[in-house]
């Protein structure tokens, strides 16, 4: 569980005893490539850690996938309106590679959210950090050129080119498939 334990560590210095409660109460999961993790509209009571593998979330819009969000090794994976509304959520997460994760009930981590303040102490810096990012790519869709989202994209997410299939990348850009190719092949990488 090396990864999660460092992805869980990236945002907050939480202690070998709270971790070993948290993965108490968590359940292994192997599932393969394409493997629709969470299903929109469908409620899902699950937060799930990373430990090896590519995923991304996305919605629908009139038929046509959008792809919102990437996660992988060390990163979690839920839909916002199952953790925060006990609702059934508009997000779909795909596996894009052969997974490993853990999963924990959402009630038991919000258990653990009111009994361990580290726990808790993470569970707020992450989410307020990955608001952050989402504000802060909101913001880049809306005045950044497409070129300059794409080389901020590849600097946060370098393995990306390799593991998320180009219309996905596309989508979450906000731009064609067809300009993320003339992107790519002005080899912008440095």
């Amino acid at each position: 569980m090396q990864n999660i334990i460092n992805g869980i560590r990236r945002y907050y210095p939480v202690s070998d005893a709270s971790l070993a409660l948290l993965f108490s109460k968590m359940k292994k999961a192997e599932l393969p490539k394409k493997h629709l993790l969470i299903r929109g509209g469908v409620i899902d009571r699950h937060v799930y850690f990373i430990e090896k593998g590519f995923a991304r979330s996305y919605c629908l819009l009139d038929g046509k996938e959008l792809t919102i969000w990437f996660s992988r090794e060390g990163d979690i994976t839920f839909t916002m309106k199952d953790l925060y509304h006990n609702e059934p959520g508009y997000e779909y997460v795909e596996l894009l590679e052969d997974s490993t994760l853990y999963a924990i009930s959402i009630e038991e981590l919000n258990q653990l959210y009111e009994t361990n303040i580290e726990i808790a102490n993470w569970g707020r810096v992450i989410h307020q950090e990955c608001l952050l990012y989402m504000d802060q790519h909101h913001i880049s869709r809306l005045f950044l050129p497409a070129k300059e989202r794409y080389l901020q994209l590849v600097r946060e997410l370098p393995d990306i080119i390799q593991r998320a299939k180009l219309i996905y990348i596309a989508s979450y850009l906000g731009i064609t498939p067809q300009h993320l190719s003339r992107l790519r092949a002005e080899k912008l990488f440095f």
